[in-house]
């Protein structure tokens, strides 16, 4: 850096810093409220996304069990049939939007260094 830069800006990369603190920290406040209730709302679809298929799946069970009497019970396989499928159904949600978060965090950092906020954390 020559002396002719420093008298310029001798603090630049002071105030990029703190730049891209105070865009971080106004983005959290924005999301504040927003971030708890979105955490209860996945807590709820997720429980949601297991029940409703194990619910259907014991309904059909007992319907099947009722109708057609054997040996096993089609309840209990239907019960296993309808966890796995609630819980395939959840990983799916919560994958979903785990994959929005991160491409918002991207697309929130590219901007960042695309007005100067450089790539300090």
């Amino acid at each position: 850096m020559t002396d002719k830069s420093m008298r310029k800006d001798p603090h630049g990369d002071f105030r990029r810093k703190v730049e891209k603190t105070q865009k971080r920290k106004m983005r959290a406040q924005r999301q504040g409220d927003q971030g708890m209730w979105f955490g209860f709302g996945m807590f709820g679809l997720v429980g949601w996304s297991v029940a409703i298929p194990t619910l259907v799946a014991i309904a059909a069970g007992i319907w099947i069990d009722t109708r057609f009497a054997g040996q096993y019970s089609w309840t209990l396989m239907m019960l296993v049939i309808g966890i796995g499928v609630g819980c395939l159904n959840a990983w799916f949600w919560v994958s979903r939007e785990r994959t929005n978060i991160e491409d918002e965090f991207h697309r929130n950092q590219q901007n960042d260094v695309h007005k100067g906020g450089g790539n300090d954390p």
